[in-house]
């Protein structure tokens, strides 16, 4: 495709924090003009924070919350803008004082060319030697902004079959037996696949609770729940026989000759999740999973979820794609990689009742991926029902 001529002179309007050549102390600041040298445009960045409201009260092995801390970000050039975000659950260990810290170190200014993805990215991924949050925010805002500039979606960009994107699953958080009923009543009619997070002692109530009104498959996410190996094992069996079809993160990810050996005799296909971050963590863990769960908070974005998926099909691994509780901002990044995937679980801004975008779409169950440009998605008018199925 010709590259099109980028050095037009218009000048955009930056509402919130904008960063061209350096940071600010805030994340919220006065409205100012792109910085430009000569007539050439330059990236602008912009960010504020933004917390998303959970439907339900979400609780897994390890906490419960209501809400996540979230930034939401905003890269500008000659026109377009590409959009981004970082969302922070509670294990990560960051916050929106650690992302906004960290995106007013970011000097964006001085690339004039944003298809030098490679350089811009490494040069945002070499601030710190984590923040994979407000990173991921970089990343997508940047993929989002180039799939505009091209006029193409990245899943065609990087030569994907949206065809091919799979189902998604629907997580149903631990919860009491009737409440369980009730959220798997007001899904199971949605989705082909449901995900149920276990790892406590009423794990089997709960399968037993989804079990009296659906019959759908079911995925389980331990989030490093299970303490011993052999109990551990013996659950899986048991879920096997209940039509769980996989299994995430069975215990700590420090565990991992006792993650291996469950692997090893489970006759469910076993993902690594918290056992993983990023692309280089996948050599450790070669032989103790089937399979892995990529995430852009945990792995900073498009560029390196590619690559993750790269690595696992050369290596014979099943891949998942997954997200935090996000917008579907996050979420229709996410999914242009689903076509890689044996299994998605791509609901995070199904879980929220204040979506700021439209983008990707579940229809059937399946994950319908938007044919526009960029990661696929548009914001919502304040005021016309964002967050509404």
């Amino acid at each position: 495709m010709k590259r099109r001529d980028f050095l037009k002179t218009s000048a955009l309007g930056a509402a919130g924090l904008t960063l061209a050549g350096g940071g600010l102390s805030s994340c919220t600041g006065p409205a100012v003009k792109p910085y430009k040298v000569g007539s050439k445009a330059h990236l602008q960045l912009r960010f504020f924070p933004y917390e998303l409201q959970l439907r339900h009260t979400f609780t897994v092995s390890s906490y419960s919350r209501k809400t996540t801390p979230g930034v939401q970000v905003e890269i500008d050039y000659d026109g377009f803008t590409g959009y981004g975000e970082a969302s922070m659950p509670p294990y990560l260990g960051q916050s929106v004082e650690s992302v906004c810290s960290f995106l007013q170190k970011v000097e964006l200014g001085k690339f004039p060319d944003p298809f030098r993805l490679e350089d811009i990215l490494g040069y945002v991924d070499s601030i710190s030697p984590g923040d994979s949050a407000a990173k991921a925010a970089v990343d997508i805002a940047m993929h989002d902004l180039v799939g505009k500039l091209l006029g193409q979606p990245w899943y065609r960009i990087w030569g994907l079959n949206p065809g091919r994107a799979p189902s998604t699953t629907f997580t149903i958080g631990i919860d009491t037996p009737e409440v369980v009923r009730e959220k798997t009543l007001e899904c199971a009619g949605l989705y082909n696949i449901l995900k149920v997070k276990v790892g406590l002692p009423g794990d089997k109530e709960m399968i037993r609770a989804i079990r009296s009104v659906t019959d759908l498959p079911l995925a389980v996410d331990a989030n490093q729940g299970w303490k011993d190996r052999e109990a551990a094992l013996d659950e899986i069996f048991w879920l096997k026989e209940q039509g769980v079809v996989m299994v995430e993160q069975p215990m700590a990810a420090s565990r991992l000759d006792d993650n291996a050996w469950i692997t090893e005799r489970s006759p469910l296909p076993v993902y690594a999740d918290e056992a993983i971050q990023r692309l280089r963590d996948l050599p450790g863990i070669r032989g103790a999973y089937n399979g892995i769960n990529i995430k852009l908070m945990k792995c900073t974005g498009m560029r390196e979820a590619y690559r993750m998926a790269s690595w696992a099909r050369a290596e014979g691994m099943r891949v998942m794609v997954g997200c935090m509780t996000e917008t579907s901002c996050a979420v229709s990044a996410a999914a242009q990689l689903s076509p890689l995937a044996d299994f998605a679980d791509l609901d995070g801004n199904l879980l929220i009742s204040n979506d700021r975008f439209d983008g990707v779409k579940v229809t059937s169950g399946r994950l319908v991926l938007p044919d526009r440009p960029g990661i696929g998605v548009v914001p919502i008018p304040s005021g016309s029902g964002a967050g509404s199925r």
